[in-house]
């Protein structure tokens, strides 16, 4: 059997916690709560703060599996990583081909997330309508979802740590602008408007329009306001102190944004009857208007274009960085991990901001967004099980950080992820076979290379 390639030397080692929290905050607080917040609503009606609360839960169980875990293995690569290791080069495949259609999407999701609050803006300006929208809004083509993957991708190309510097910029301003709406709308809250709270049920079942509804198909979809801190987990390798570091940064920026986003769908919900925003591209901005606060609901909006295009960096961040891992194994061309002189993976950064371009360009939002959750829900299952692997198989291993109720934890991860993928829409399942089908064809053609 060939060995497989080398790859390209350590990252350096240019990161600590305040970058990571930034990064983990700035991947998560996103389009998730400014914007799928109105397909949450639209899925569950005001139980979608239910719904929240038990994505919630769930990702704080998949978050404390991963602090153990990335500090056990502080390498580039993330679940892959840590399933490769532990549960053998097949399961490592199948999971490291989940993270990619999981990143790929979900970097498609926010450019246009963005893109809803950029449009108004833009077109004020006099840019075209139908270039601000795909083709299921009755446009032409997403163009300003295009452009801000490929200034992201630029940006990443350029340098780590100066990536790491703007997004703590933009992370506090987004931090700011939620507030500024919470301030501002949660006054304004109307008990009224939580009922009825569960109009469509806690299972998911299927609408009369033929969207499938409840309190789990919503907690489903917006289960993919609360991943990004596994982006966290990628930076392993170029963290100084990982057994510190990383676990303020994965444990840390969840609990901030579980705190951000509870307050937020609080005061959306309240101030207004779901039914009135749940279709808006810009939920915020629309609630806000609704109460003429025009001036605010414009703050919100620019301020909005302006930093969403941190959950873009972290995404394009950590995906870079698993393909890197995937090649240094041999499951992908050696070619594709090759660094730049500033140390950055620029070819697969480029390759990947061209696909996810295309998809951002195209597809509607939810669709994306479901999707991107069943390559999630399946790399965070292989991660609550590569907890509960290693403390059995080895559990006198060195662990900087150690999860109390390990087994626990891991057991609640991998259900929990069990059963929000079974509350995925049926055709996002669909989807998800056939995606693993072509990634069982490739493996297999790959293996064989790399046995020949």
């Amino acid at each position: 059997m060939t060995a497989p390639s080398p790859g390209p030397a350590a990252l350096p080692k240019t990161l600590s916690w305040p970058h990571l929290l930034a990064l983990g905050v700035g991947s998560i607080v996103g389009t998730g709560i400014l914007t799928l917040i109105g397909v949450g609503a639209d899925r569950a009606g005001p139980a979608v703060l239910l719904s929240f609360a038990i994505a919630g839960a769930i990702c704080a169980c998949a978050a404390l599996a991963y602090a153990e875990l990335s500090t056990m293995m502080p390498k580039a690569g993330s679940a892959y990583s840590y399933s490769h290791k532990v549960l053998g080069s097949t399961v490592g495949w199948i999971v490291g081909w989940s993270l990619i259609l999981e990143y790929s999407l979900v970097v498609s999701t926010v450019a246009v997330g963005w893109s809803g609050y950029a449009a108004p803006l833009l077109q004020g300006l006099g840019f075209p309508k139908a270039l601000t929208q795909g083709s299921e809004l009755g446009g032409l083509i997403n163009l300003p979802a295009i452009v801000i993957i490929a200034v992201v991708a630029g940006l990443l190309a350029f340098g780590t740590k100066e990536s790491a510097r703007i997004n703590t910029v933009l992370v506090i301003i987004k931090i700011l602008t939620l507030s500024l709406f919470v301030a501002v709308a949660l006054p304004a809250f109307d008990a009224t408007n939580l009922s009825p709270f569960m109009p469509f049920g806690f299972g998911k079942s299927m609408s009369p329009d033929g969207i499938e509804r409840g309190v789990m198909a919503a907690a489903a979809i917006i289960f993919f306001a609360f991943y990004g801190f596994d982006a966290i987990s990628t930076a392993a390798e170029e963290t100084r102190n990982p057994g510190r570091d990383l676990v303020i940064g994965i444990i840390g920026s969840l609990a901030i944004c579980t705190l951000v986003y509870v307050l937020v769908a609080a005061a959306a919900i309240g101030a207004m009857p779901f039914a009135r925003f749940a279709d808006s591209p810009e939920p915020l901005a629309l609630i806000l208007r609704q109460m003429d606060r025009e001036g605010v609901a414009h703050v919100v909006a620019i301020a909005a274009v302006i930093a969403l295009p941190t959950v873009l960096l972290g995404f394009l961040y950590g995906q870079s960085r698993i393909f890197l891992a995937m090649a240094r194994d041999g499951f992908l061309p050696a070619s594709m991990a090759k660094l730049s002189s500033r140390g950055t993976p620029v070819r697969v950064t480029t390759l990947t901001a061209v696909i996810v371009a295309i998809l951002a360009g195209i597809l509607p939002i939810s669709e994306i967004a479901a999707l991107a959750n069943a390559g999630t829900l399946i790399a965070f299952a292989a991660v609550g099980t590569c907890l509960i692997v290693l403390r059995k198989r080895d559990p006198n291993a060195p662990r900087p950080f150690h999860v109390p109720a390990g087994m626990a934890v891991g057991t609640v991860t991998i259900l929990g992820c069990l059963y929000l993928f079974a509350s995925l829409p049926t055709k996002t399942l669909v989807a998800c076979l056939l995606w693993n089908l072509l990634g069982a064809a490739l493996y297999l053609i790959r293996g064989r290379r790399r046995a020949g």
